[in-house]
């Protein structure tokens, strides 16, 4: 009601910060005390790791984009005061930049479930028909002006015994709500949603409300359930964005989906990184990416790892491998490229003087062409490390 702490001298606001309590409402703190010292002492009673490098070295920010995590992760719809969070957000919107949600908990159905215990005769289909849809993450977002990172996993953590599988499940509500609120986020430059069982359909609806997205680098539905559809559409958002880096891995991406990655990565100019790792592309989908390459000039990273892809692929990068100069990374592990495609990986590197990590563990090329393979890309990572000692990057004045 009177705060005279700006009008203390130095080292009067000194004594005065060190002695007050971190227990203090933070309706009085928030926007009254800016010390970091205190906000290290808030973070460092409550949390036993703290580490401010992934929080822009700030122990402000650290405080409440932390605690803001732990009230989401602790809301319970229909039985937690939403207040608890709205509450919040004036307090603590101007220094929110990241949140990594990995846990919404479910509506509290105990009284069903007892029922149906007593009852020795509930079956998993009983709680299908009962609303499982999580907090509305939108409400929060939105009201969150500086949000450039959001990371969410719909699931639950240590559930025990009460496992059951509706407690994991990213609803069609949950995906409405998620996919409204991020066309109004502006600034948000990182989206991930992984492990939430996302399938076609609620790829599609998120990717109607990402297109045209003014901020928006990097993308992560990686662990989830999308098919050819899904990426298909999100093909159409390679080209509608400004995607940069872009991570599908292990999914259910099959030729089809690979195919329409395929053709907005040949006419795309800003994704630098593909990850299409544990997915079901096969031939026609690695070759469909390989004479993608032949025309691209900006990806520079590429993961098709665990695709059941042979030969016929590694036929296909061999002539990437011999006219593409941006690609620096290419991962084909656990695949069966043979012997034959091996030595074809070995043919096109021949000239290449760009790629510096390419990773062949498991894919059955022979052992003397992985050494051969290697000692080339070896060179090539040698001369990028010399050529950077000899022109060091000029730092701005």
């Amino acid at each position: 009601e009177n705060p005279v702490l700006n009008c203390l001298l130095p080292e009067h606001q000194r004594k005065v910060l060190d002695r007050l309590s971190t227990n203090l409402p933070l309706t009085v703190t928030a926007n009254l005390i800016r010390d970091e010292d205190y906000w290290k002492r808030c973070c460092t009673e409550r949390w036993q790791v703290c580490d401010i490098s992934n929080y822009g070295g700030s122990w402000k920010r650290m405080f409440f984009e932390r605690h803001l995590e732990n009230i989401v992760k602790c809301f319970i719809p229909n039985s937690t005061d939403p207040n608890q969070v709205l509450e919040l957000i004036p307090l603590c919107k101007d220094y929110v930049r990241k949140l990594e949600v990995d846990q919404f908990l479910p509506p509290l159905q105990v009284d069903k479930k007892e029922e149906m215990d007593d009852d020795d005769t509930g079956s998993d289909f009983g709680d299908d028909e009962v609303s499982m849809h999580h907090y509305d993450i939108g409400v929060l977002i939105t009201a969150l002006p500086h949000l450039e990172e959001l990371h969410l996993t719909y699931g639950m953590k240590d559930c025990g015994m009460n496992f059951e599988w509706n407690l994991f499940d990213f609803t069609h509500q949950d995906c409405c709500n998620l996919a409204v609120a991020l066309k109004k986020c502006h600034n948000l430059k990182v989206f991930k949603l992984t492990r939430s069982k996302v399938d076609d359909d609620q790829t599609r609806l998120l990717v109607r409300n990402l297109l045209d997205h003014p901020c928006l680098v990097e993308l992560n539905l990686s662990h989830n359930l999308i098919r050819d559809k899904g990426a298909q559409a999100v093909g159409k958002l390679i080209n509608r964005s400004r995607l940069e880096t872009l991570d599908l891995c292990n999914n259910q991406i099959h030729h089809e989906g690979a195919q329409a990655l395929a053709q907005a990565l040949a006419e795309n100019s800003t994704l630098t990184s593909l990850n299409l790792r544990l997915n079901c592309l096969e031939d026609k989908g690695g070759e469909a990416i390989g004479h993608a390459l032949l025309t691209n000039t900006t990806l520079k990273s590429i993961h098709l790892g665990s695709n059941n892809l042979s030969e016929t692929t590694a036929t296909v990068f061999s002539q990437v491998l011999a006219q593409n100069t941006t690609l620096t990374n290419i991962n084909f592990s656990c695949n069966h490229l043979g012997l034959d495609g091996g030595k074809q990986l070995l043919d096109g590197l021949a000239d290449n003087k760009t790629l510096t990590e390419f990773d062949l563990r498991l894919a059955e090329v022979g052992q003397e062409t992985e050494y051969l393979i290697h000692q080339i890309v070896w060179a090539n990572r040698e001369a990028v490390r010399l050529g950077s000692l000899q022109n060091p990057p000029t730092k701005p004045l």
